[in-house]
């Protein structure tokens, strides 16, 4: 395998690893949060499972990035850095904030759009490190 060739699937693996591994961990802590917080009252699954579901996109944004890398050589690699980054941090912290909106939900039931938004202000981080990751793609292939 040239150099070029290993270099773009090294950008490939970490964008999908790093931000699917913030992913994983981000809704490990939410759903921990959760399932304590059903074992009390299971009828606010529905409730919960928007801010357990919310820290797994990052993983996607990976996914993506994965997806588009076409191009050889080290610039992929460079590409798929902003998101791989921002996709493992901003997955773990905002699975701590929706974990303390599962908090908030089992004691104040009607506060989920408060817990939702706070969660939603955190995913902008990772959507800016996609967009940067999408803007390189975009520049390497036209």
């Amino acid at each position: 395998m040239n150099m070029g060739l290993f270099l773009a699937i090294l950008g490939a693996a970490l964008a999908v690893a790093l931000s699917g591994t913030g992913s994983a961990k981000g809704i490990g802590l939410v759903g921990t949060a959760a399932s304590g917080a059903m074992s009390e009252d299971p009828k606010k699954f529905g409730k919960f499972i928007l801010l357990v579901a919310l820290p797994g996109t990052q993983g996607i944004y990976g996914f993506v990035m994965g997806f588009l890398t076409i191009q050889k050589g080290l610039e992929v690699l460079f590409m798929n850095l902003p998101i791989a980054i921002s996709g493992l941090f901003s997955a773990i912290h905002q699975g701590k904030v929706c974990a303390a909106g599962v908090n908030l939900i089992s004691k104040q039931e009607g506060e989920m759009g408060k817990a939702l938004v706070m969660g939603v202000l955190v995913e902008f981080y990772a959507v800016l490190g996609l967009l940067v990751s999408i803007f390189i793609w975009l520049f390497l292939t036209f």
